[in-house]
């Protein structure tokens, strides 16, 4: 699906969920996972990526972010696009305790939010977007999830619920996008 049609379809959404893997790091440091730096192709990444959400009216009101270095790099970078507006969370659980942390954020959204953010790490983020994805997502975007989210990769769902009440396979995965589907 293409950037303009997954825009139009994620206006039909009350509540707009973004499920994102952070940007590119580099391979490893001499201080252990939890510290690796984004690159600087990271920082285009997570650059174009909060230019391209924000020219879809996607801007989160809040982000919910893993505490690992590359995450928090990656949240920062976009910050600088979509301003003061989201209130952010930075969390040890999206780094540590897999799919049931991307639930957890979920359950305890406002439902004054519309657009959530949640940041996170690979093979976390794709699975949980597995588990969301229900009956009325569009089948090529779920065909991509099985194979991983490539970095900087945003999964877009939609729902007439608020967070709180997102099951599993209850969500419609509107569009998987890259970078490069902004440039």
């Amino acid at each position: 699906m293409n950037v303009r049609k997954a825009a139009k379809k994620a206006k039909d959404y009350r509540y707009v969920l973004l499920v994102m893997r952070h940007a590119k790091t580099e391979p490893q440091n001499a201080k252990g996972d939890f510290e690796r730096e984004l690159l600087d192709k990271g920082l285009k990444q997570a650059k174009r990526m909060a230019k391209g959400l924000k020219s879809m009216g996607l801007t989160p009101d809040q982000i919910d972010c893993s505490n690992a270095v590359r995450a928090r790099q990656t949240c920062e970078r976009m910050l600088k696009v979509f301003g003061d507006g989201p209130k952010v969370d930075y969390t040890k659980s999206l780094y540590e305790d897999g799919m049931q942390s991307v639930f957890d954020a979920l359950a305890s959204c406002k439902d004054k939010r519309r657009t959530l953010l949640v940041l996170g790490h690979e093979p976390t983020v794709s699975m949980a977007c597995q588990w969301l994805a229900g009956p009325g997502s569009e089948p090529d975007a779920a065909d991509l999830l099985t194979l991983g989210m490539p970095t900087a990769c945003v999964a877009v769902f939609g729902s007439s619920e608020p967070f709180r009440k997102w099951g599993t396979h209850e969500a419609d995965l509107i569009a998987v996008l890259t970078p490069k589907d902004f440039d």
